[in-house]
């Protein structure tokens, strides 16, 4: 169990990322590939993996390098996810690259100490000119299998993101944070989180914590070992079926026969409140398609939209959540948009 402890200070500097961080999505990619569990949810990029690893001649240092120094244990070293991989791959990767070589020792000596079966051979990353092959290393290793999939990633993390921003708006943080279960738990003020390691309690003593949600991340969430560093918890998505994927099986649905299957599926996207660039993605077509389909929406007052600068963000109204609940709502209900759920 991790005890993540909370001051005052903390509940006002809790954020969600606004983004997949690519070097997590390579930290849980590695690990899935070392576990059975959960590969119902990865079946079309475990297909693809081997492929895509064979023909960018990754597959040597796939078995050398990459399992070995992100092994899926209690450790691995923190240097490989530093927090400027938040604002994307190359600035992430330059953090790797230029973390301090005295800090990348210790880590990779900790990690021979923890994991038994770790190579020698691992240590050599802690001279910067070893680690500029390993940072190239990675940015082959995203290219061939994460970023072809960067779209159901970033589609994910957008819908949660969408949750957990209804979340706050109705519940304030302790909504935000009750909201993450079942894996962590708000106990004022204390979140607790289902941890495979030892018992361990974080003080994140003001400095607040950044929530990652995150595609490859399963079943457990996971946190930096080093609590001097920025204070992350990086946390799986709901892998249930989308509404893109499931978007065939679902033609005979009542809903898809009244409206159409389009259009069913963006309903039920905008239950969370999206914009017009977030239905594309999510629903997997083109801007101008989801033009077309939100203008017949809204002229059967079942979606109601708002330009905010260049965005537009379309909201269900009373009438469309009665429709996907598969009720008829009161005559005073039925006017009005839904207040939109953003962050």
């Amino acid at each position: 169990m991790l005890r993540i402890h909370f001051t005052d200070a903390d509940l006002a500097r809790v954020t969600v990322a606004t983004r997949p961080d690519p070097l997590w999505e390579i930290t849980g990619s590695l690990h899935r590939l070392q576990t059975r569990n959960g590969r119902w949810a990865y079946a079309d990029w475990l297909r693809d993996f081997g492929p895509r690893i064979h023909e960018a001649g990754l597959s040597r240092a796939l078995r050398t390098v990459l399992l070995p120094l992100f092994v899926r244990a209690a450790y691995f070293p923190d240097f490989l996810t530093p927090a400027a991989g938040a604002a994307g791959l190359t600035p992430g990767l330059k953090a790797v690259l230029d973390a301090p070589a005295k800090h990348v020792e210790g880590e990779l000596d900790l990690l021979t100490r923890r994991v038994i079966s770790t190579p020698p051979g691992l240590r050599r990353f802690a001279e910067r000119d070893q680690r500029e092959d390993l940072v190239r290393l990675l940015r082959e290793y995203y290219d061939a299998v994460i970023a072809p999939h960067s779209d159901r990633i970033l589609a994910g993390v957008t819908t949660d993101r969408l949750m957990r921003s209804r979340a706050l708006l109705s519940g304030g943080v302790a909504g935000l944070l009750d909201s993450l279960t079942p894996r962590m738990r708000w106990r004022p003020p204390v979140l607790e989180v289902d941890y495979p390691a030892e018992d361990r309690h974080f003080h994140l003593d003001g400095r607040g914590l950044t929530l990652v949600p995150s595609y490859f991340c399963w079943n457990f969430p996971v946190a930096l070992a080093d609590p001097s560093l920025p204070p992350v918890l990086i946390y799986p998505l709901n892998h249930e079926p989308s509404a893109t994927t499931s978007r065939h099986c679902e033609d005979n649905h009542p809903l898809a026969a009244l409206i159409g299957s389009t259009r069913a599926v963006l309903l039920r996207i905008v239950a969370n409140g999206a914009s017009s660039s977030e239905l594309a993605r999510l629903a997997g077509i083109s801007p101008a398609t989801v033009t077309f389909h939100t203008r017949a929406l809204r002229d059967a007052k079942l979606i109601s939209s708002q330009r905010h600068s260049s965005v537009v963000l379309h909201v269900l109204t009373p009438l469309g959540a009665a429709l996907l609940r598969g009720t008829v709502p009161s005559e005073e209900a039925s006017v009005g948009p839904v207040v939109p759920p953003r962050l």
